[in-house]
């Protein structure tokens, strides 16, 4: 199918080794079954050809960023292209980093050298495209932690003047489940690009929570906004400082100064909560149940 398609298109190529063309020359098309790439230069294709090639083909997006190493190609078909694993050892570990950059001017070659700078151990990093990419670290010892990362996303804002996020992966022992733990992480990933705007570091342990949320059924999102949400409604000012207080482990301190108000106008307006509510936020359960609320109100 896909030479038929080449022959319709002036200078398109069909490979079967992945292209080299960077993404701003061609759309890249691959075929799994057949495992051949398509490369059209992108002034051949009108937007509805362009649409209907994606639902029938996957579109690679090529990065112009540095030239992969051996090893980081092969991961870069392991874990994109369907590719088989690379040669590992049954005793390591490997957790996935995956970042995404916001900005225009983006250079991949540098910010993939600067992100290389803040791991003591050597890294892989592979390009989905020009801004968003994914580095590969096994784990020997202990590694950067998300406040650092915090820090790291703030220099790279601050020295290339481009907004960047991470999603701190899991650790997971080698083997051929690798690329399904990726493809989880990517799904988590992309919620989160698109419905946690409030942090540039995530973890799974604070997006799974607004996922479960978000994919609940209808019936159940209804029962929890009757029960909580309508007092949300009437007091917007009362939802953030209630989400506030839970994201900050119920320290009152903490969330006063970060609401900037005074620990006295904090503790009013939790009083305020549990009259209107009934539900205590000081147990887990109370806690758990007023947080998911939360989340469906933010939804709304």
């Amino acid at each position: 199918m896909l030479k038929k398609i080449m022959s319709l298109y002036k200078n398109s190529v069909l490979s079967s080794v992945q292209p080299t063309y960077t993404s701003d020359q061609y759309y890249i098309f691959y075929d799994q079954s057949e495992k051949n790439w398509l490369s059209i230069p992108k002034t051949n294709l009108t937007e509805n050809e362009l649409n209907l090639l994606n639902v029938l083909y996957e579109q690679v997006k090529m990065s112009s960023s540095m030239p992969l190493s051996s090893l980081s190609r092969k991961w870069h078909d392991f874990l994109l292209l369907d590719g088989s694993i690379p040669t590992l050892s049954s005793e390591s570990n490997f957790r996935f980093i995956q970042f995404h950059i916001k900005g225009h001017g983006v250079d991949p070659t540098e910010i993939e050298s600067a992100i290389k700078g803040f791991f003591s151990d050597e890294v892989q990093i592979i390009w989905q495209d020009d801004h968003n990419g994914i580095v590969i670290e096994e784990r020997r010892q202990l590694s950067l932690t998300e406040s650092e990362l915090s820090s790291i996303a703030d220099t790279l804002e601050s020295d290339f003047y481009v907004k960047v996020s991470f999603y701190i992966g899991r650790l997971y022992p080698a083997s051929n489940q690798l690329r399904s733990h990726f493809q989880q992480e990517k799904e988590y990933f992309e919620f989160a690009k698109k419905n946690l705007t409030s942090t540039n570091v995530i973890s799974f342990e604070k997006i799974f929570p607004a996922f479960v949320a978000f994919n609940l059924p209808n019936d159940i999102k209804d029962k929890v906004n009757k029960e909580l949400s309508s007092v949300f409604l009437e007091d917007p000012e009362l939802y953030t400082t209630i989400k506030v207080f839970l994201e900050n482990n119920l320290n009152a301190s903490l969330t006063a100064k970060k609401l900037f108000i005074h620990r006295n106008t904090l503790q009013y307006r939790l009083d305020k909560f549990i009259d209107k509510t009934g539900v205590q936020l000081k147990d887990f359960y109370g806690a758990f149940t007023v947080f998911l609320a939360c989340l469906l109100f933010e939804q709304k």
